[in-house]
């Protein structure tokens, strides 16, 4: 009897541990993703970013490209990684397949080992097919796609490692005339190129990656409803397609693209949303509230199961984005330096539960982060001839990031020197505090009294990394004006 206990024990023990191990496969094959962008003037240390994913158990990342420091800091971790090739490079990939073959022993073969970095896509491209593009992508991405993928076929990793392409949702829609997922198929112009593609994928074994943005959906059409952009919405009438009822645009904006590759002969493609999430500031739908209610109801939506009305099961998806980028281009509109579910500094915006149970929990920050020192770059209270103030402001908007001066921004309510103080601090930071940044003709001056309020914050950089602004010479200076000029006329009539 003693023996039979012993072997009942182990018997036991060992169904114990196969449903632990089956129930973690469960749960990582079923983690959200996060993107890490870095188009930031003052840049985290990359093993402190890697940390904190560790810490609060984010175990996929997708990154724009493929950055040393990151990749590096990445070695040893699970972390399963998606590795993009940025859009310019595209060209020489689809001419060049030894550009590609170059590309792909330099930034996956060499970190592709035993404890190295579980790199599991290649992104061809971001976006390749978005309209506002000029079709400057549109014949060169399918190449490049076949020549990264031979690349990794020929590194022996193209059983592991798989190449697809990030497309925008807008080369799929529905007609006017019968505005419902099932009636949805790829946009007539690009069609063929798109089957070309969504075949080549099929191919080999390698998902459909789509970004979707209901918050465009929502900053795009004063009209759009609101609540249908979220998943709790309950003032909203359902949108029925035949047995199919929608309580949210995400749903019917993915089961467009699943009626699409129905219709293209692709019913069961995989299917990954590589971008969707919500900003925090730079439009009056940007803020906290929206942001945590919209990312919160989006993880427990894709990680229930329940999938969506035209397909079930767990929904692949990575948050956009990791950290606030005050570097980006703001053409598409000012909430594009606030996407973040974390601060330019590493902290937490808002309690985010990751794992879709929606517990009111903490997100653990980035550690150990060295600010400069705390002191600002205000408007001099005694400065009388206000002449050149004007032009102060444009310069230093032009050259920093004052989107959150905009209307419905988190400091939209300073007045008119508040906002030329919010833009002296913003130029000043960015430009790493050296005092000949805080003159402005003898308008400006430096203060260590903090200016911020409740809502808005004049920052103070982070120390680590130097400015792209000082690395990037005049280039950098004549595309931050293009991209990100803020007319300061605006902010001064108020």
């Amino acid at each position: 009897m003693a023996q039979a206990r012993v072997i009942d024990s182990d018997y036991l023990l060992v169904l114990f541990l196969v449903f632990v191990m089956s129930s973690s496969m469960v749960l990582s094959g079923s983690s959200v993703g996060v993107n890490w962008g870095t188009m930031s003037t003052h840049q985290l240390q990359p093993e402190k970013v890697v940390q904190m994913l560790i810490e609060n158990g984010i175990k996929k990342l997708k990154l724009f490209e493929a950055d040393e420091e990151i990749l590096g800091a990445l070695i040893g971790t699970d972390i399963e990684v998606m590795l993009a090739i940025p859009n310019y490079m595209l060209l020489e990939m689809s001419q060049d397949p030894e550009a590609a073959s170059s590309w792909v022993y330099a930034n996956v073969s060499s970190y592709s080992y035993p404890g190295g970095v579980k790199i599991k896509y290649v992104a061809v491209g971001n976006e390749p097919f978005l309209q506002t593009y000029n079709d400057t992508y549109l014949h060169i991405t399918l190449p490049a796609l076949k020549n990264v993928q031979e690349a990794l076929n020929q590194a022996g990793l193209g059983s592991t490692v798989k190449a697809t392409v990030p497309f925008n949702a807008d080369i799929y829609n529905s007609p006017e005339s019968n505005p419902v997922p099932s009636a949805g198929d790829f946009r007539a112009d690009i069609k063929d190129l798109t089957l070309q593609i969504v075949q080549y994928l099929h191919s080999n074994d390698a998902p459909f990656t789509v970004n979707i943005y209901p918050f465009l959906s929502l900053y795009g059409n004063d009209y759009f409803p609101v609540d249908f952009a979220f998943f709790d919405g309950t003032n909203y009438k359902p949108v029925r397609d035949s047995s199919f009822l929608y309580t949210n645009v995400f749903d019917a904006n993915f089961d467009t693209l699943v009626w699409s590759l129905d219709k293209a002969g692709y019913p069961d493609m995989p299917i990954i949303v590589g971008e969707v999430g919500w900003p925090t500031d730079g439009d009056k739908n940007a803020n906290i509230q929206n942001a945590k209610r919209f990312n919160q109801g989006l993880l427990k939506h894709a990680l229930s199961g329940n999938g969506t009305p035209a397909r079930k099961g767990t929904i692949d998806v990575y948050l956009f984005s990791l950290i606030d980028e005050n570097y980006k281009s703001i053409a598409p509109g000012s909430f594009e330096r606030h996407w973040g579910i974390f601060e330019y500094d590493g902290k937490p915006k808002y309690e985010l539960d990751l794992s879709g149970k929606q517990k009111n929990k903490g997100l653990a920050p980035v550690e150990g982060v060295a600010y400069m020192p705390r002191r600002w770059c205000v408007l001099n209270p005694h400065a009388y001839d206000l002449e050149e103030l004007p032009d102060s402001i444009d310069y230093a908007c032009s050259l920093s990031d004052c989107t959150a001066l905009g209307y419905g921004s988190s400091c939209n309510h300073l007045s008119a020197q508040g906002n030329a103080s919010y833009a002296f601090n913003m130029y000043y930071q960015i430009n790493n505090q050296k005092s000949w940044n805080c003159d402005f003709s003898g308008l400006a001056m430096v203060t260590d009294e903090d200016p911020s309020d409740d809502n808005c914050q004049f920052p103070v950089m982070i120390a680590y990394g130097s400015s792209l602004l000082l690395r990037g010479g005049i280039l950098d200076v004549l595309l931050r004006i293009v991209g990100g000029c803020i007319v300061s006329g605006l902010l001064l009539l108020r």
